[in-house]
Formats: structure tokens, sequence, C-alpha cells
């Protein structure tokens, strides 16, 4: 029996990823920041370990605790919409700290096994915002374009070792709520300075009138093949707006 570790599962993709591996038969090791009581099913094939992945020291307490594992799935995320000059500096190497540097520690803490096995798949969930041009998404965009870059050189280095390395591109999703917890709940246009309030209306309006939109069940669902694909495929958009941003591009 395989087993995955999956980061960020408190909520959203993280949450609904774990559930549809255990639902496969998958061992789950379901990591998050802070482990709360009922957030997951009790199993004996899915275990909660707290895991924070800008501490070394935490990502190194939950690999021992971990064991062995099969797959590695990068989805812990903090979320960033606003223009970018009202984003302040500290904001900007938070959103790094864990959606970048925090995929690359995780992903460099479990290679070790995966390279002595000579077997192992690293999925790193980035973004859609990575294949169009998409306003109040500057800060955000660059964590996840260079997971993205980090992801297609790690592949090619890892070949030779019978490891993949992929990425999930998920779209735009209604009920993970990425908007109101990138602002605290506070409507955008309460939150940019005045000189870029019209735009902003018009972003927002613009993307809440699209047609398509992601499911986190579409996420799910995509990470699980990614793990199980074996045509060498990179890049896995995931829901019917990244597919369709996928195939425009």
């Amino acid at each position: 029996m395989k087993t995955v570790l999956i980061t960020g599962t408190s909520s959203g993709y993280g949450r609904e990823t774990a559930l549809h591996f255990h639902s496969q038969g998958w061992n789950v090791i379901a990591t998050m920041r802070t482990p709360r009581a009922g957030v997951l099913p009790e199993s004996d094939r899915l275990r909660v370990i707290e895991l924070d992945v800008t501490s070394p020291e935490s990502i190194a307490a939950a690999l021992e605790a971990a064991g062995s594992v099969d797959a590695l799935v990068n989805n812990a995320g903090v979320p960033s919409i606003s223009v970018f000059e009202d984003v302040p500096m500290a904001r900007v190497r938070d959103v790094f700290e864990t959606n970048t540097f925090g995929a690359m520690a995780m992903t460099q803490a479990v290679l070790p096994q995966f390279r002595e096995r000579g077997s192992g798949v690293v999925v790193n969930v980035t973004s859609s915002v990575v294949l169009g041009h998409m306003p109040l998404s500057a800060v955000y965009k660059a964590s996840k374009m260079a997971v993205e870059g980090f992801t297609a050189s790690l592949a090619l280095e890892l070949a030779p070792f019978g490891v993949q390395a992929k990425t999930v591109q998920p779209g735009a999703c209604l009920t993970t709520n990425f908007a109101g917890k990138a602002t605290n709940g506070v409507p955008m246009q309460e939150l940019v300075s005045a000189p870029y309030a019209p735009f902003v209306e018009k972003a927002m309006g613009d993307f809440m009138g699209q047609d398509l939109f992601t499911t986190e069940s579409d996420v799910a669902e995509t990470v699980w093949r990614a793990v199980h694909d074996t045509t060498g495929q990179l890049r896995f958009p995931a829901g019917p707006d990244a597919v369709r941003l996928a195939q425009a591009k």
C-alpha cells in the first residue's frame, strides 16, 4: 500500500486531495500548521501531522514521523491579491517563504529517500495564474512561476533516478475563499489605495463574471492523475478554466 504526504490539508485543495487519496486506498499523511480535530476523518490509513513548511525543524520532525512515503504533494500556500504597489515587502517575503521556499525545502528533504529507492513523485501545486496575464496577482504569480521553473529543472535532474516531478495548476475556485483569505475578509476595494480603486472594481467584476470555475474535486482528481501519470507530462491544468487557459497558451 502506497503513502502520500500532503502539505496544507486543513482546508480547500489539500483537504480534498487527502480525502481523495484515502478513498482510493492509499495511506495518507495529512499535514497542517495547526492540526484541528474533526478536519479529516479518523482512520488507520490517515494520519494528521503538524508541519510548518517554513521551519526546517518542523519539516525534519514531520518526515521522521511520517516514515517512508511514495509521493509528496506540496500544496501548502498563502494567497495574495492586491495591486503590487500596495503590498508591503514583508508580505512579499512571507508569500515566497511558504509558496516557493516551503515547497523547495519539503522537496529537498524528501528526495534522499526517493533517490535511494529509485522511485517517487513530487507534485507541486501552483496556479492557473501562471498560464495567463491576470491583474492583482503579481506577488502570488511570481511565487508560483518560481515553482514552475524549479519543477521543470528538477524533473530533468531526477529522471535518471526514476523519480518524477510535476506541477498541478488549479483554476479559480470560489469555495476555497481565496480572496477572503488574502484580505482577511475585507473587500478588496477598501484595501487598495485610491488611485487604483476603479481598476480593482473592474478587475473583480470581470473575475466574478467569468463562465468557468474550478472545484476542489477537480484539483484532487488532477493531483491523483499527476501522481499516477507515466507519460512524462510535466504540467497538469486542473479545472475547466485552467484547461482553457492552457489550451489558449
